[in-house]
């Protein structure tokens, strides 16, 4: 099988633990583009989490951001696509969040808001290195539009909402999951990576015959199970690896985004 394109997510896939993509795996995506593969970057971090990778790769093409939100042309940051949150479920997911006294990190016209500047805003906004900021009102962040709340709270209080969630939620057209075990992120429902690379192949001209997906999270999921080749790295969970067709050897510390591509496309 000729693949066209292949997605991968950052934190724990394409990244190591020390959030650096290695020498060697920036060569072998080189390589790869080399020969014509489309190679996007798929995450839930905003482009300014993205930027600086995308220059190590060196190649342009589309970014999925939000896990899958918004669609960027990395060459001239264009946006090529992008779902908000209805205003509201936003509302709605903002009050449960004060309710909860849980800190929310809401990002909005690409800028970064929380209703709390403690520390966990501020380790959050490291990997993108924007400044949060003081929510205003909740009625000037929906005038704004809300593109997704992410939740950071202990792991155990996180699985204890989301749990309560799953069972009272009125979001009517949210999606919500945990990408680590101390996130909650929410999202419009028409969200998805697995949708974001299917506008991706109708814009660059490939189908879902012809593409990889890697990812190591349960946020991964959709892509994994969308694509011809969907990938769960070696140190995935096993419900993702339940739904994946190929399990890397190697983890995020070792190269495994590069081993799924030097065994499919080189």
């Amino acid at each position: 099988m000729i693949y066209k394109f292949a997605a991968a997510d950052m934190d724990g896939t394409l990244l190591n633990d020390k959030n650096e993509i290695t020498p060697y795996t920036i060569e072998i995506i080189r390589q790869a583009a080399a020969q014509g593969l489309i190679f996007s970057i798929c995450t839930g971090r905003p482009i300014q989490g993205v930027e600086r990778y995308q220059k190590q790769l060196g190649i342009q093409g589309p970014v999925i951001t939000y896990n899958g939100a918004m669609i960027l042309d990395s060459a001239d940051r264009r946006v090529l696509y992008r779902q908000e949150l209805k205003a509201d479920d936003a509302r709605l997911i903002l009050e449960a969040g004060l309710n909860y006294d849980t800190t929310m990190c809401i990002w909005s016209d690409n800028k970064l808001y929380g209703n709390k500047l403690n520390d966990r805003i501020q380790e959050y906004s490291q990997a993108t290195k924007v400044t949060p900021l003081l929510m205003p009102s909740i009625d000037e962040l929906l005038a704004q539009g809300i593109t997704k709340i992410l939740w950071y709270d202990d792991v155990s209080q996180i699985q204890q909402i989301e749990k309560e969630l799953r069972k009272t939620a009125h979001f009517h057209n949210v999606t919500f999951c945990t990408s680590k075990p101390f996130y909650l992120e929410f999202f419009s429902s028409k969200v998805s990576k697995a949708a974001a690379i299917d506008c991706i192949g109708k814009l660059y001209d490939f189908t879902p015959a012809e593409t990889i997906a890697i990812g190591d999270g349960f946020n991964d999921l959709s892509m994994i199970r969308y694509a011809a080749l969907g990938v769960a790295m070696a140190n995935a969970p096993d419900g993702v690896k339940e739904s994946a067709d190929y399990i890397t050897a190697r983890t995020n510390n070792e190269d495994g985004v590069a081993e799924v591509l030097e065994k499919f496309v080189l």
